[in-house]
């Protein structure tokens, strides 16, 4: 009788998360369904590969996909290797009582949960008004205030500072499957803590490394709230000409022509399309992070 309970039991659970699962399959696969059939009438070369015209009612996104482009390259450069350090630190060096360590963690994890509009206005308030008008002042004697107002520099730091957690705590998780009896091999072989760190530790975590850096990176790219005081524009058919410039961004690009547009219906289409074109880069970075794991693996058994 217990047997059969036991059978019955596992049944249910295995029923229950089973219909879970699906449930989650199903809703992505509706949005998008949903996001491909409103925008495929729309997508073409020329929406990809042209400038925004008419008042944002015709033509492409062109320089919103540079934009999100030049944002996620800036903000990979300023974010992972910066997080990558103190996950080093804090795994390696740092020892779990000293007061420093306890201090970066409960940095860490407040930045988690700080929200991303909260970025924005540090943003604004210490990278755009504080750091840019103090380089004015060294550049042009406050001439100009070309470097205090928002820019693509000051979007991609502030960026940088919101996914520097999800960055940090993923690196640092990687580096602490490395087995300890390896690390204990490469010193008693005398090799030096960094030598240790750097051709032991690193080389075995690497897959975990460059899987959380590009994530946390892909994360980054779908935000709106830190950049919406920081360096979006909200129409601009051009490229940025330098880090002084403003931008257009794939994701202020849909929440702008969804909300501040004059003729919604006339826009849909294009708010549809590019949703894809965000949802496909995306894709490609998560994508990425999974060919470069499978990649090194292969390395390391070759």
């Amino acid at each position: 009788m217990m047997k059969l309970k036991r059978k019955m039991l596992g049944a249910i659970l295995v029923s229950i998360t089973g219909f879970a699962a699906l449930a989650i399959v199903a809703v992505v696969l509706y949005v998008m369904g949903t996001i491909l059939i409103g925008g495929w009438g729309v997508l073409s070369w020329e929406f990809v590969s042209a400038a925004p015209s008419e008042g944002m009612t015709a033509g492409g996104i062109f320089p919103a996909i540079v934009g999100t482009a030049l944002l996620v390259l800036i903000m990979s450069i300023a974010g992972v290797p910066i997080g990558t350090v103190t996950a080093v630190y804090l795994s390696e060096y740092a020892s779990t009582r000293s007061f420093l360590a306890r201090l970066i963690r409960f940095a860490v994890n407040t930045l988690a949960g700080v929200p991303s509009i909260v970025f924005g206005l540090f943003g604004l308030g210490f990278f755009v008004q504080f750091v840019g008008g103090g380089l004015d002042r060294v550049l042009t004697g406050g001439a100009e205030l070309r470097w205090a107002q928002p820019n693509i520099l000051w979007a991609s730091l502030t960026m940088a500072l919101l996914t520097l957690p999800v960055v940090i705590v993923s690196v640092e998780e990687a580096i602490r499957t490395v087995p300890q009896d390896l690390r204990a091999a490469s010193l008693a072989l005398g090799a030096t803590k960094w030598q240790t760190i750097w051709h032991v530790v690193l080389p075995n975590s690497l897959t975990g490394i460059l899987t959380g850096g590009v994530l946390a990176v892909s994360r980054g790219a779908g935000e709106v709230a830190p950049i919406l005081f920081t360096g979006a524009a909200y129409f601009l058919p051009h490229l940025p000409g330098g880090l002084s410039d403003q931008f257009m961004e794939l994701g202020y690009h849909v929440y702008i022509m969804s909300t501040q547009s004059t003729n919604v219906d006339a826009t849909r289409g294009i708010q549809y399309a590019t949703t894809c074109v965000l949802l496909l880069l995306t894709f490609m970075l998560n994508f990425s992070a999974i060919f470069l794991r499978a990649r090194v693996r292969l390395r390391k058994k070759g």
